[in-house]
């Protein structure tokens, strides 16, 4: 009898505990606490501008630009004393602020690391293609509307044909000669090493090899069906084609002009260099054609921004 008092004294006492910790919480204020620790945490950094990731990508991804900075309520890299706005991804300078309506954009986009897996077009989609002339599925730029060269003229110091012509040099690649800027000759010296020795162990990729039937690079030329200049102008871009493309497709517009929707190729149907090679350009930042919506996948471009902007390392020469 006395141990059932006994059990019954000590649930008392802890009834009785459990509701003064329950009224002593429901005094207690929490607030000052809580502010004290929202005050304590770092500040939530906001997100950089799509302007502010270019010009950081150019600053790092091109030794002759100095610096970039925020100025002027717009972002800007300095190269050779003058300042190089965003202006919507125009990349223009201080001069021509007032003239950005003249000039379409840059096309500055982080690079995707592996090709997409193939899917149909939409209805949409191949109803916009379509509807667009087949000679030149891209509508041309008007003069008006060119693509600025301002940025790139300088950087590779290419503002005229002849200037260009003095900055580009004819190199060996892959057993065959091809006119490229200077700038670039020691990347593709190092891009080849890595292909050659890829073949010592891949046969797909030796075969490409003694296959290349052409090598084009330096061009003083627009881009096809428009008035903004290609990078072939600079003699960054490089195109190889095979000696035969086995009746695949390696160009959009060239597919277009056999009557193709060649929006509507599969992958299995166009021409792809093996994906050593690929890799091979990616990895020293030239982006390769064959990743575009108007694949050209023959064509390998020097824009070594778009994969800072992807968050993508690089080799350095």
């Amino acid at each position: 009898m006395s141990r059932i008092i006994a059990i019954g004294l000590f649930l008392a006492v802890v009834v009785v505990c459990a509701a003064g910790i329950i009224l002593a919480s429901e005094r207690f204020d929490a607030a000052p606490f809580q502010e004290a620790a929202a005050e304590a945490a770092p500040p939530e950094q906001p997100l950089p501008s799509r302007a502010e990731q270019v010009m950081y990508a150019l600053a790092e991804a091109y030794p002759r630009v100095e610096k970039a900075e925020f100025r002027n309520d717009d972002w800007a890299v300095l190269m050779e004393d003058c300042w190089y706005y965003y202006a919507g991804g125009r990349l223009l300078p201080e001069e021509l602020l007032d003239k950005t309506a003249g000039y379409s954009s840059i096309a500055f986009y982080n690079y995707q690391s592996e090709l997409p897996p193939w899917t149909e077009p939409s209805p949409e989609q191949t109803a916009r293609f379509r509807g667009r002339d087949t000679t030149d599925a891209r509508p041309a730029a008007t003069p008006r509307t060119q693509r600025s060269t301002h940025f790139f003229d300088t950087l590779y110091r290419a503002r005229t044909h002849a200037e260009s012509s003095q900055r580009v040099k004819a190199v060996r690649f892959l057993g065959i000669t091809v006119t490229v800027h200077s700038a670039i000759a020691e990347i593709l010296s190092l891009i080849e090493k890595r292909i050659m020795a890829a073949a010592e162990t891949d046969p797909q990729v030796q075969s490409w090899v003694t296959g290349i039937g052409e090598m084009h690079g330096w061009n003083w030329r627009n881009v096809a069906g428009s008035q903004s200049r290609s990078y072939h102008s600079y003699g960054i871009a490089v195109d190889i084609l095979p000696k035969s493309l086995g009746g695949k497709e390696t160009y959009w517009q060239w597919a277009a002009q056999r009557g193709r929707e060649w929006w509507n190729i599969p992958y299995e149907d166009r021409y792809h260099p093996p994906d050593a090679v690929i890799k091979a350009f990616e990895s020293y930042g030239f982006v390769w054609g064959g990743k575009w919506p108007y694949f050209d996948t023959m064509h390998f471009e020097y824009r070594p921004e778009v994969f800072i902007m992807g968050g993508m390392e690089l080799l350095t020469p």
